[in-house]
């Protein structure tokens, strides 16, 4: 049976996901510890392949430029299919952090890159494509701590076991990745129609690495075209608005669990309010994405970072189950308006052959707002109480939304693309 090549990527990024949401949720600080790591060891661990999207994302995209998406994820997925089993060898906590590390380029270059693909097999339905890839995603991303959770659970008496389990099961994933990603193929070069949107001729047998129709770029062509996308004004304010939902997403996701159990919510009560929000994003992402499609991306993305900003807010007086259950469902919604509108207005804003390029700023500033949110929360948290940490990210929300908005107001290089009708 032959899969196009949208659905083929499609799963390709459920199953890299899953493995590797797996190797670290809920088995990563379980696993910490168990290796002699303290709590502050547990946090520099698990900040480790964080790290690694910071610092690899944007030469991935790059390499993408210029050698061809299809080089760049075959690549992720030899990171995917080796790393898991490497973690069975591990003795000693520093092991374990080099591993975090090697394992983290899987998804820091496969993010991009992926993002990139899509970007360029459509145009029209940009919008919508890549709200069902990152559906595909969360696919695996919701699936791998039951299942991680369940077998830990299953070998309680012996976490040895269960930890190399996780991790065998982390592995076979990867190997699933790695076929998926060898029936991949780099898109042709396509011609644009009146319209806007892109033809695409059909795949060529054999057709691998590099753009079909045209030669590899020089590396001064790839600098320069990196240049234009760093310096572009509309590409850096967008992921700078990508980044800030991402910095109050790793702000709730960290702290809204202990808010909860010290209001005298249960685990059990904490856990739907983490599953409500991603299936909240699963379901709505593509409806979202084809709303940007038809109707433009840059208001969608304003006035979702405005509804985040309340929600986020709204936490610090509420201490019940249903009036968190109801915002965090909100904020889920608010993550989906946005982000699936930021990352199709930065494909819009770049040129085909930028796109990897842009997809790794995006990647690159995403994962440092990522990053940043539990670590400024935190800060707040311990001086002011978590009830002013959300008040804090709401602002932050605030900010980058204002700045958003006075950027595509005063810039009118900042087009809003609408598709044209049917």
């Amino acid at each position: 049976m032959k899969f196009s090549p949208f659905i083929l990527l499609c799963t390709t990024g459920l199953f890299a996901i899953f493995s590797s949401t797996i190797s670290k949720s809920p088995v990563l600080p379980l696993f910490a510890s168990h290796l002699g790591a303290d709590p502050s060891g547990v946090g520099i661990v698990a900040s480790i392949s964080a790290f690694t999207g910071i610092i690899a994302s944007i030469p991935a995209g790059i390499l993408s430029d210029k050698f061809g998406r299809k080089k760049m994820l075959f690549f992720s997925a030899i990171v995917f299919t080796t790393a898991p089993f490497l973690y069975l060898l591990v003795t000693e906590i520093w092991q374990l952090a080099i591993i975090r590390f090697y394992h983290g380029l899987a998804t820091a270059i496969f993010i991009p890159v992926s993002m990139a693909l899509v970007s360029d097999l459509f145009h029209k339905e940009r919008g919508e494509k890549i709200g069902w890839f990152s559906t595909s995603t969360l696919i695996g991303r919701f699936m791998a701590p039951i299942i991680g959770g369940s077998i830990i659970g299953a070998m309680v008496f012996n976490p040895d076991m269960g930890y190399k389990i996780v991790y065998i099961v982390c592995g076979l994933a990867g190997v699933i990745t790695f076929i998926f990603t060898l029936k991949t193929h780099n898109p042709p070069s396509p011609p644009f129609n009146k319209g806007g949107d892109i033809k695409t001729p059909p795949l060529k047998k054999g057709d691998g690495g590099g753009f079909s129709d045209k030669k590899s770029q020089s590396w001064k062509e790839t600098a320069t075209a990196f240049r234009t996308v760093i310096s572009h004004r509309g590409i850096l304010i967008t992921s700078v608005v990508e980044a800030s939902i991402l910095f109050a997403y790793g702000t709730f996701e960290t702290f809204l669990p202990l808010y909860a159990i010290k209001a005298g919510l249960s685990a059990y009560e904490v856990g739907i309010f983490l599953s409500s929000q991603v299936i909240t994003l699963a379901l709505t992402k593509p409806v979202m994405g084809r709303f940007s499609d038809r109707h433009g991306r840059q208001s969608q993305i304003f006035s979702g970072a405005l509804i985040g900003a309340v929600c986020i807010g709204s936490f610090s007086f509420f201490r019940s189950f249903i009036p968190l259950l109801v915002l965090s469902i909100l904020f889920g919604l608010s993550l989906s308006v946005v982000t699936s509108a930021t990352s199709a207005s930065i494909a819009d804003l770049s040129r085909r052959e930028t796109h990897g390029s842009a997809m790794g700023v995006l990647g690159s500033i995403m994962d440092i707002g990522h990053t940043a949110g539990p670590l400024v929360s935190g800060i707040v948290a311990t001086y002011l109480g978590f009830g002013m940490a959300f008040i804090v990210t709401s602002v932050v929300l605030i900010i980058a939304a204002s700045t958003f908005l006075i950027g595509i107001t005063t810039n009118k290089t900042i087009s809003t693309y609408k598709a044209p009708p049917d």
